[in-house]
C-alpha cells in the first residue's frame, strides 16, 4: 500500500507515484476542472434559454460555428479530440433535429453549419460567458500571457496523454 504525504491532494491515493506525486495532484485538479467546465457549459446554455443540450452537444455546436466554415463529422472529431465519432454523430443529429444546425449532403459526406437559431444561441452564450465568466476571471489577476501559457501546457499535456494512451493500448 502506498503512502501519500498529507500535503498531496489527490482523489486516488493508490495511484500516486513516489516518482511524481504532483502528477496525481494535477490529474485531480484536471478532473475537477473538467467536471466544473462541463457543468458551466450546461448552466450557460440554460441561461441562454436552451435546456436540451448536453456538454458535448454544446461543444459540437460551437465547433460547427467556428470560423463560419462548414464542417464534416471527421473535422469536428479531430478538432475536439473525440475518438468516438458515434457520440459526435449523435450530437449532430440532435442539433439538426433541434434546428440549431443545418446539414448539407455533398456526395456521401454531410457538411454542417449553424442555423440562425444556432447563431442566436452562440451569441447569447457568448454574452452570458462575458457577464459571468470573463468578469469573474479578472478577480484571479491572471495576465493574458499566463492564461495563454496554461492553454499551451494543457494542449501539450493532451498529446502526452494521447501518446500514453496509445502505449497502454498496445500492452
Amino acid at each position: 500500500m502506498s503512502q501519500v504525504t498529507p500535503s498531496v491532494i489527490v482523489s486516488s491515493s493508490h495511484l500516486v507515484s513516489p516518482q511524481c506525486p504532483e502528477l496525481s495532484e494535477f490529474e485531480y485538479g484536471l478532473t475537477m476542472m473538467n467536471n466544473a467546465f462541463l457543468r458551466w457549459m450546461q448552466h450557460c446554455a440554460r441561461a441562454a434559454q436552451v435546456t436540451e443540450l448536453g456538454s458535448l452537444d454544446i461543444l459540437v455546436l460551437h465547433n460547427v460555428a467556428h470560423r463560419e466554415r462548414e464542417k464534416k463529422l471527421a473535422d469536428i472529431c479531430f478538432s475536439l479530440n473525440v475518438e468516438d465519432s458515434h457520440n459526435v454523430a449523435y450530437s449532430l443529429r440532435k442539433l439538426v433535429k433541434l434546428e440549431m444546425i443545418i446539414s448539407r449532403k455533398q456526395g456521401k459526406e454531410s457538411f454542417y453549419h449553424p442555423s440562425q437559431q444556432g447563431w442566436d444561441f452562440c451569441q447569447r452564450y457568448k454574452e452570458i460567458r462575458e457577464q459571468c465568466l470573463i468578469s469573474a476571471l479578472k478577480e484571479l489577476n491572471l495576465t493574458k500571457p499566463q492564461i495563454k501559457e496554461m492553454a499551451n501546457a494543457l494542449r501539450l499535456l493532451s498529446g502526452f496523454y494521447d501518446q500514453s494512451s496509445r502505449s497502454a493500448a498496445s500492452l
